[in-house]
Formats: C-alpha cells, sequence, structure tokens
C-alpha cells in the first residue's frame, strides 16, 4: 500500500500481541495504522473526556511552559494573534499563552467546533497532541499555511518514533487506540515541501516549529 503522505511504497508492521497493522514508510518515514483499525468518533471522544487536562495538573502546565519556552524567542514582538488548533476538553494552553500576552482563539472538532479561524490569519499557530490524530495531517498544514501571517510560526507538538521497528512494537505511545499516525522531523520535512513550510527548528524528541517557505 501506498504511504497517505507522500505516495511511496509501504512495508507491513504486523503487530501481532494487539492483532493491528501498521504501515511504513522508508521515505518520509511515517508509520500510520491501517484505516480498518481506526476508531469511532464516539469512542475517541470519550478518550479525550478522561483526560486529566486541567490548569491545576502542575505537570501538565509545565509541559506547556516547556513548550512554549523553546519556540518563544521566535516570535516577532508585534505578534498579537495566536490559535490553538485541537485545544481539548480544558484549554489549558490558550492560558498559559494569554498570561504571555497574546490573544487566543481556540478551535477544537468535539469541544469548540467553531471555525473561528475561517477569516483571520495567525501569528502563531499551535498543536499539541494532535497531529498524532489526524487522517490528513496534510491537509491541517495546508489550513494552518492558509491562516498564518507572514514571518508567523506553527509549533507542533507530538512525540516523534525513533524509525525503529522492534522499538515501534513496544512504544507505549501508541497504544492510545486514538493515535493513528506517527512521525519523526524527516516526515514533517517532507510534508513541508509539499505544503510551501519550512522547519525553523525542532527538538528531535516531541517538538517542531514551522514557517512559510514563501
Amino acid at each position: 500500500m501506498k504511504c497517505k503522505i507522500c505516495g511511496n511504497e509501504t512495508k507491513i508492521i504486523n503487530d501481532e500481541a494487539r492483532e493491528k497493522i501498521y504501515l511504513k514508510c522508508s521515505v518520509c518515514e511515517a508509520i500510520a495504522i491501517k484505516d480498518e483499525f481506526f476508531v469511532p468518533a464516539e469512542r475517541e471522544k470519550g478518550q479525550y473526556d478522561n483526560h486529566n487536562n486541567s490548569i491545576e495538573n502542575s505537570g501538565y502546565v509545565k509541559m506547556f511552559e516547556n513548550f512554549l519556552d523553546f519556540f518563544w524567542d521566535t516570535i516577532k514582538d508585534e505578534a498579537t494573534e495566536t490559535l490553538d488548533f485541537g485545544s481539548g476538553p480544558g484549554p489549558v494552553l490558550s492560558k498559559i499563552i494569554e498570561k504571555r500576552s497574546l490573544h487566543v482563539d481556540i478551535f477544537d472538532k468535539f469541544y469548540q467546533p467553531d471555525e473561528v479561524y475561517k477569516d483571520k490569519k495567525y501569528d502563531l499557530i499551535t498543536s499539541t497532541e494532535v497531529f498524532e490524530h489526524l487522517k490528513n495531517p496534510l491537509e491541517t498544514l495546508l489550513l494552518f499555511k492558509k491562516h498564518l501571517k507572514k514571518d508567523g510560526i506553527i509549533a507542533i507538538m507530538t512525540l516523534f518514533h525513533n524509525n525503529d521497528t522492534e522499538e515501534f512494537l513496544n512504544w507505549w505511545y501508541r497504544r492510545d487506540p486514538t493515535h493513528i499516525l506517527f512521525y519523526t522531523p524527516k516526515t514533517f520535512e517532507v510534508m513541508c515541501a509539499m505544503c510551501g513550510l519550512k522547519i525553523l527548528k525542532t527538538d528531535h524528541k516531541r517538538i517542531i516549529v514551522l514557517t512559510s517557505s514563501k
């Protein structure tokens, strides 16, 4: 089968223990679960409803503070507008960003489904723990590009796999049934080339920051 990101041939990763099949691309390094193993929307939402994502969760807040600190020096002084895409049931990140003096719009397909970004452009677009849930990440990146101001940045958090099949089969991150697509920085490099974006910086672990290439 073809890679759903770059269209190249994939190799099968057969998870016999969990009775699931993944497709690994040797070109862009994406690993995607076969479509037949997607969970229905109601089960997906139920998984998110159980997350302890509140401002009172100090570890959760610290994760976001570290995320913001990684790229905050790249934000223009005149920046004012942020979109948090995939804000989840408790939009904690938006509250933290607002404390740093930026206005934040939030969108989430389950919890904040109004497309508030439709007629706007943003200095910063954040998307944390979202891309591993996406069936079509290229479509989402093109949406971000459309709503990004000149010199604006896109900051994404998703845990990268290390491109080792054996370790992937023992990787805790894929055990969440709503996690359907896994990346490396190489995957984002390929997607950026297809979407008119470029990588500004990455920690090679879970954070990648993009900006327009044109």
